[in-house]
């Protein structure tokens, strides 16, 4: 005998037909013989219950129309998963300071200002960050990429910090941020391969002075590009000019380079950016854009007119809480006098002649052993 299954296709289907008085969807089908079969169906409007008698050819004739209602039907728990990951995914539109709601952190209004009026603001984000030590610049990093992430526009991020400050940053970045940050090493790319680690490691800590050796260089210049790359401490990447048309570039500045063509967005962290030479600091700047300060007399009218957008740099004594209260203690720079005598004035008068006769002589190779005469000159001289 012929049953109703066969006419499955027919369930929570929509259809519009003269035997019923408004739109119906269909709940099952019965047979009620070889030929006849029962039709249960609901109304979409009333949600009255209706069944009819048809024949085999009347159902066979319905064509129902799935997509033509909405139909609420499945798991009301995993449908409230996916409104509220809709909402979070938005928030950022309704909730401006989003990542702090959702981050252990109390930042700073000095913080808060970097974050979200000159860094977040910039669509592709090329930026230095050189406040003062002790301004929180951990803090600052982890909010950028907690709001970028909340935003779906970062997945690959890369820390470059020296070694020292490498497990601080993934303790931080834990703690304060909830992200989790694996530290690439040596071992690591024994392991997996040099391609396949930096495919593999979306979120990743490394060294600077690993991450500039020539194999490892090589591997991260052919990588997928990086979303985010932030440098810490970034003012070691040096570059100098040695004469009108020859630069002096360090291997570290030669890494800047290659993580500067391999981000999205790059963000470089110092807090001493300046070291007297405006050159030197033009070089450092040009990692994050080669062309904004073409030479050293535009970086210089426009740090005199206040005009360089992708530089932020604040002083402890501009910083403070939200009560407006100083965040640090005034500094007081004064010259104490005083007088030296005995061994100290005698050390002291040493180190100088050292300095000024002998210093520069050591910065360069010089031929023949350890003791050449200039060095053994040095060793009486310093007796």
């Amino acid at each position: 005998m012929a049953n109703g299954d066969q006419f499955g296709y027919l369930q929570d289907g929509i259809i519009s037909d003269a035997r019923f008085p408004e739109p119906v969807r269909v709940l099952r089908v019965d047979a009620l013989g070889v030929s006849r079969f029962t039709l249960h169906a609901v109304g979409t409007d009333s949600q009255k219950h209706y069944e009819r008698v048809l024949l085999r050819s009347d159902i066979d004739a319905l064509t129902p129309a799935k997509n033509d209602l909405l139909l609420l039907v499945g798991d009301p728990a995993r449908f409230k998963l996916a409104i509220e990951a809709h909402r979070i995914r938005l928030a950022h539109l309704y909730d401006p300071l989003f990542a702090v709601s959702v981050s252990k952190i109390d930042p700073l209004p000095h913080q808060l200002e970097a974050v979200y009026e000159y860094m977040l603001p910039q669509p592709a984000l090329r930026f230095m960050l050189a406040d003062d030590p002790g301004a929180g610049k951990t803090i600052m990093g982890g909010l950028l990429l907690k709001e970028l992430k909340l935003r779906g526009v970062v997945t690959r991020t890369l820390i470059v910090v020296p070694s020292t400050l490498r497990t601080q940053w993934q303790r931080e970045l834990h703690e304060k941020f909830d992200e989790h940050f694996d530290i690439v090493e040596r071992a690591t790319l024994n392991a997996l391969g040099t391609e396949r680690t930096w495919n593999l490691a979306h979120q990743a800590i490394v060294s600077i002075d690993f991450v500039k050796q020539p194999d490892v260089l090589d591997g991260i210049a052919i990588s997928d590009m990086w979303d985010l790359i932030i440098v810490d401490e970034a003012h070691k990447m040096s570059a100098y000019r040695s004469s009108p048309t020859k630069i002096d570039r360090s291997q570290r500045h030669r890494l800047g380079e290659i993580l500067s063509e391999r981000a999205e967005r790059f963000l470089l962290m110092t807090a001493t950016p300046h070291k007297g030479d405006t050159e030197n600091f033009r070089l450092l700047l040009a990692l994050i854009d080669s062309d904004l300060f073409a030479n050293e007399q535009i970086l210089q009218r426009a740090v005199a007119r206040k005009e360089n957008p992708i530089f932020l740099r604040r002083l402890k004594e501009d910083m403070c809480q939200f009560n407006k209260q100083p965040l640090f203690p005034p500094r007081n720079a004064i010259t104490v006098p005083y007088e030296l005598e005995g061994e100290e004035l005698n050390l002291y008068e040493r180190v100088t002649r050292y300095v000024e006769n002998y210093f520069n002589l050591m910065k360069t190779p010089l031929p023949g052993s350890y003791r050449t005469p200039q060095r053994a000159s040095f060793a009486r001289d310093f007796k």
